[in-house]
């Protein structure tokens, strides 16, 4: 009797998970180089936009209501950046709850 069987690998194809974690620090790159190179306000709109069009959309209503929290208090304490996030997370939550379905 043969006791250690080969499981079969779980990738879809050899290398897919290496090359999922190469395509996900080249966004995290890229989103951090967005932040720091653009205004405040405009990269956290832009920023908070995009990653909040990534969420799913049974969690869009939390991620809405986080958008205006932010948003309010972004506005209050006079911060562009959180302000800005939080009505681009709005309008990202938004989209996701309105067209995208579960």
């Amino acid at each position: 009797m043969e006791k250690s069987k080969e499981k079969p690998s779980k990738e879809p194809f050899p290398g897919a998970y290496f090359i999922g974690l190469v395509i996900t620090l080249g966004l995290l790159v890229l989103v951090v180089a967005v932040g720091a190179g653009l205004s405040p306000a405009l990269s956290g709109f832009l920023v908070a936009l995009m990653l909040g069009l990534t969420v799913n959309p049974k969690y869009a209503l939390g991620f809405l209501s986080a958008g205006v929290f932010s948003a309010l208090m972004g506005f209050a304490g006079n911060e562009p950046q959180v302000a800005w996030g939080g009505l681009g997370l709005i309008l990202a939550s938004l989209v996701v709850w309105r067209w995208v379905k579960s």
